[in-house]
């Protein structure tokens, strides 16, 4: 059984009927519900009496070190079975990091905990690594973004990682860490015998000093295959180390997101070689990068090579124009493996659009998703794009959010949107203006096709 709810006032008559529900929940989530440091003694009575609980998600809420010092003492009783813990945005402080380190070290059923966007702070850090350095401790994710995090951690993180061969995933995304803490985690990460699976940087301070380093642990790490250092001015010397450690044979890696990370149409290169060879990657985000259309063409020339299984491709705000879509059009109709296609925030044009198209609606390509928010469009090319959502039976969600379409460009999104061939299963339409009338039409399509989600 499970309990998920998320922004909901809790009264007490509401709180008292939920805690009979919880009595036999295998999942708790309850995100943004206002709850406090009060509502964690009753959860921690839960805890201690239904071993069949093995998640329990709390974001969003105000429960303070109080309210984990309760949850601490259910998850610290025999017959907690807890695996997975979501604390994230709790005002927790470094105080509450000696109590969760008593968990880890004698809870070996927890292997998650999520801990972000909490002020732990370096020494309230230190304080779980302890945690994590015990025997009992069985912790596979670790996740400690905007916890306010210095270099001054990753000796204590070294010492955990070289004792814990079951962590798989590591998230330290929002630290100022720098390059030189970023050198020593890695080296670290190549000694430790872990099989680290996931690894997020994004903004911590990286610049290409420290790309020889990551790119080490590509090569020596051969279970990772979930790699984020966006937000990090790495630049394209940064890129073109990394792509070293992603082109070695031992590499697996699978995701891959390098947004603003100040790359350049140079950088696509070795991208392109990195898409059309290591048949692995399945996902990259390149958004707010200076691609250019030089750059972007180099990108589809890759996708068109058989060898290439990518399946997800985020281009936002590239600087792209109508001048590559013809290129994109045809990696579309080539590759067959590309379901997810984020391209918004790039001057396409209805021109531009209209050449999409043409790839979308070819028998090989498979797009699910199609972004294409902010991308100067009108109701020009809207014929045209509701052509591709009656005939393109896979494409199930598709972004025109800021784009002056118009009643007569929304029209025609509405036509293809009631006929029986058309998949589109959540149409995102964010500051359109449009009428009161064609505000009813998309009402009365929405009660006429429940499937369909229109989001504005």
């Amino acid at each position: 059984m499970e309990l998920d709810i998320q922004c909901e006032e809790m009264s007490p008559s509401r709180w008292a009927e939920l805690l009979t529900t919880m009595k036999s929940c295998k999942t708790i989530r309850l995100d943004d519900c206002n709850l406090s440091s009060s509502n964690c003694e009753d959860l921690s009575s839960i805890i201690n009496t239904n071993p069949s609980l093995t998640e329990l998600k709390l974001n969003n809420n105000e429960l303070g070190d109080a309210g984990v010092e309760y949850l601490c003492k259910g998850l610290l009783t025999p017959s907690c079975s807890l695996q997975k813990l979501w604390l994230q945005n709790c005002n927790l402080t470094s105080a509450s990091c000696e109590t969760l380190r008593s968990v880890l070290s004698a809870q070996p059923s927890l292997t998650e905990l999520h801990v972000g966007d909490n002020r732990l702070g370096t020494a309230g850090v230190k304080v779980l690594c302890q945690g994590m350095m015990n025997p009992s401790c069985k912790l596979q994710k670790l996740q400690l973004e905007y916890c306010e995090l210095t270099a001054d951690i990753v000796e204590a993180l070294n010492a955990a990682l070289q004792s814990k061969p079951t962590l798989k995933e590591l998230s330290l995304s929002n630290n100022t860490l720098g390059d030189t803490a970023v050198k020593q985690l890695c080296q670290g990460l190549v000694e430790a015998s872990c099989n680290l699976e996931l690894l997020h940087l994004e903004n911590c301070g990286i610049t290409s000093d420290s790309c020889m380093e990551i790119s080490a642990v590509l090569r020596n790490k051969s279970s990772l295959m979930d790699l984020s250092v966006g937000d990090n001015k790495i630049g394209d010397s940064g890129l073109a180390l990394l792509c070293q450690g992603l082109m070695h044979p031992s590499c697996k890696i699978q995701k891959l997101w390098l947004w603003d990370c100040d790359l350049t149409s140079a950088s696509c290169k070795d991208l392109s070689r990195l898409i059309s060879t290591k048949e692995t990657l399945t996902e990259i985000s390149l958004i707010d990068n200076n691609l250019r259309d030089s750059g972007m063409e180099m990108l589809c020339q890759a996708l068109k090579d058989p060898r290439s299984k990518l399946q997800e491709l985020w281009v936002r705000e590239c600087g792209l124009t109508t001048a590559c879509c013809k290129a994109v059009s045809s990696a579309l109709s080539t590759n067959k493996h590309l379901k997810v296609l984020h391209i918004g925030e790039n001057k396409l044009g209805d021109a531009g659009v209209e050449l999409l198209c043409e790839g979308l609606m070819h028998p090989n390509c498979n797009i699910q998703s199609l972004w294409l928010g902010n991308c100067d469009l009108t109701a020009g090319c809207c014929a045209t794009l509701a052509t591709a959502m009656a005939t393109k039976q896979c494409l199930t969600e598709l972004d025109l959010s800021y784009n002056p379409l118009d009643d007569e460009g929304i029209r025609k999104i509405c036509e293809a949107l009631r006929k029986p061939t058309c998949n589109v299963q959540q149409l995102i339409l964010y500051d359109i203006l449009w009428s009161s009338e064609v505000d009813d039409e998309l009402r009365a399509l929405e009660e006429s096709k429940p499937e369909v989600k229109i989001i504005s």
